[in-house]
């Protein structure tokens, strides 16, 4: 939330801060590609946003007035010192959610993103994110934010009808949810992603008082919608995520594919490996919620991690299984080895009688095809898994739904 008089000058600096910074790649030229020990993704979360959104469950804040000085400063600290003791290397995708980033100044944007590439390595061709909501940029904003570093938008459309958008709290139209998709389309061609929902009031669903979801009516749109997408050429390549052209979202693939993630801001979450500290376990980090005590901790001691958790075997393993079997890729042999070296799919899944009741049951699928391990067969319920003898490089796989969805976002729709 800049103020007017001080925009022309945050461009200017966040444009000059983004050439420093590929100038810098430039010189240092192209880096080899580093152990997954020492890559990571970064999340940035910026809390503060307009209004609420009554479907809205992030963590969010309406203030009076923000110092985004102060707010600036704790990030771009908090990246530092949590690149230091991840002992990350290279980030390979940056993420601005909130709240609304798109109110943050593209100088705050640039500073975090110099600020990563200065404690780590930030290729000037990583995937740099940012969400924004239809009302807050305009056109010479949007191209500001890419003069930071952007390369890519998340746009909250949510829906093009205005009922359910009034319903939703929304503060824009139908007509500028369209003005903006096609400015940020022209802007950044091919690397824009927008947020669909279905199962909204109009079409049966809704919380609090309104009326519960029709969970079969919802469950209908959800395949009518990837039918829809299907004949438009976009390749669903997760649940509930949608692409063209190749354009899936590589920070989102972090997530599915468990990698290591740094999470930077109030109650951001993360989860990585404190190599820098001397650790060996991967912990889930969360940062403390409030804003104004998250930067008091920070100026503190240089980070705002309320909570850190380390994971055990079971609980990762369990985790790479829940994140993969969301993507049409599922879980190959060699991923699953990179996690669990000693056991394979086959000894998981190859005899278990849990297996066996679910496939008599039609909820899971048991398919012995070597190809299968990188296709994708789309069951209307239940699981997909493919297994293989050991030699046969074995892969667990999803259906697309494999449960009655009432609610989803459709992205990346290029």
């Amino acid at each position: 939330m800049a103020l007017p008089g001080t925009r022309a000058r945050g461009w200017a600096a966040a444009a000059k801060i983004a050439q420093r910074r590929r100038h810098a790649e430039g010189a240092r030229g192209s880096s080899s590609r580093a152990p997954p020990s020492s890559r990571a993704a970064l999340y940035v979360h910026w809390p503060y946003c307009e209004k609420r959104c009554s479907y809205c469950n992030f963590n969010k804040y309406v203030p009076r007035g923000v110092d985004e000085a102060a707010m600036r400063s704790c990030l771009v600290t908090e990246a530092q010192t949590l690149l230091r003791l991840s002992g990350v290397r290279r980030v390979e995708s940056v993420f601005f959610g909130g709240g609304t980033p798109s109110l943050a100044s593209p100088s705050t944007v640039a500073a975090v993103l110099e600020a990563v590439d200065q404690a780590a390595h930030l290729p000037a061709d990583s995937e740099v994110t940012l969400e924004a909501n239809p009302t807050s940029p305009s056109g010479a904003r949007l191209a500001a934010f890419g003069a930071a570093g952007v390369n890519r938008l998340s746009i909250g459309l949510q829906s093009l009808d205005d009922t359910e958008l009034q319903l939703l709290g929304r503060t824009h139209s139908a007509r500028d949810a369209l003005q903006t998709l096609a400015e940020a389309r022209r802007l950044f061609p091919g690397r824009v992603s927008v947020d669909l929902m279905l199962g909204l009031p109009a079409q049966q669903v809704q919380r609090g008082t309104l009326p519960a979801p029709d969970p079969e009516l919802a469950a209908e749109m959800y395949q009518e919608g990837r039918a829809v997408l299907r004949e438009a050429g976009f390749r669903q390549y997760e649940v509930s995520n949608f692409a063209r052209n190749g354009a899936l979202s590589t920070h989102n693939w972090t997530y599915w594919q468990c990698g290591q993630y740094l999470g930077i801001g109030p109650g951001a979450h993360g989860r990585f490996v404190p190599q820098g500290a001397g650790g060996h376990t991967r912990e889930a980090r969360i940062q403390t919620l409030e804003p104004d005590n998250w930067m008091k901790e920070v100026m503190l001691f240089g980070h705002g991690t309320r909570r850190r958790v380390p994971l055990g075997q079971l609980e990762l393993l369990e985790e790479v299984l829940a994140m993969g079997l969301r993507t049409d890729v599922g879980i190959t042999h060699q991923h699953w080895q990179q996690f669990e070296p000693q056991l394979s799919l086959w000894d998981v899944f190859g005899a278990s009688e849990e297996v066996k009741a679910l496939l008599a049951q039609g909820l899971l699928l048991l398919d012995h095809r070597l190809e299968a391990a990188v296709s994708a067969q789309c069951q209307v319920d239940g699981l997909g898994i493919s297994v293989f003898p050991p030699k046969e490089a074995p892969a667990v796989r999803p259906s697309t739904s494999w449960d009655r969805t009432t609610c989803c976002k459709a992205k990346d729709l290029k």
